[in-house]
């Protein structure tokens, strides 16, 4: 391979990487199960705050906190990726998540978090995804709920953001 060659395909393999990030976000945040299996390879681990084993059981954690109607929203940045070699990368990656929903006492909570999630992507065929992940947690901020509905809040900043497949980034219409 040419040194043009290989720096496209490594800036491929950057976006790649990146992209895989921003599915999980959309996953986690709008409740979307495909996207979020879509940003991890089905053999890989995930250390996550208080659950830790194979992501199937992080997917199931995520969808039973889906199922209580939860408020995320998680951003990531500062995105530093590492290749070892190429079809293995060490990627960090700092991310802020404002997430409210109900306990499992019933008790709504709101927190903003923010720290990195340390992975170890792997490339297999052509896809990057992510083979083992630990989440590290740098602030943690409890803070008041706030009073009213959704609807007084937002006024008439709508639409208000939804879980699949209300949420309106499903219903992005094609161009004529």
């Amino acid at each position: 391979m040419t040194d043009l060659a290989a720096q496209v395909q490594e800036l491929m393999d950057r976006e790649a990487i990146r992209d895989c990030l921003y599915r999980y976000c959309r996953g986690i945040d709008r409740a979307d199960e495909a996207a979020l299996r879509s940003s991890y390879w089905p053999d890989a681990t995930d250390r996550h705050g208080p659950y830790s084993g194979p992501v199937e059981g992080f997917i199931d954690w995520a969808k039973r906190v889906w199922a209580t109607g939860p408020r995320n929203i998680h951003v990531v940045s500062n995105i530093l990726i590492t290749f070892t070699g190429p079809e293995g990368a060490e990627v960090e990656s700092y991310f802020t998540a404002h997430q409210r929903g109900a306990g499992a006492d019933g008790m709504v909570r709101q927190v903003m978090l923010i720290g990195r999630y340390c992975d170890r992507f792997e490339k297999r065929g052509n896809e990057w995804r992510v083979a083992a992940r630990v989440v590290v947690y740098d602030w943690a901020e409890d803070q008041p709920v706030p009073e009213g509905s959704e609807a007084e809040r937002f006024g008439p900043r709508q639409p208000i953001g939804a879980a699949f497949p209300d949420d309106p980034v499903y219903h992005i219409a094609p161009r004529p």
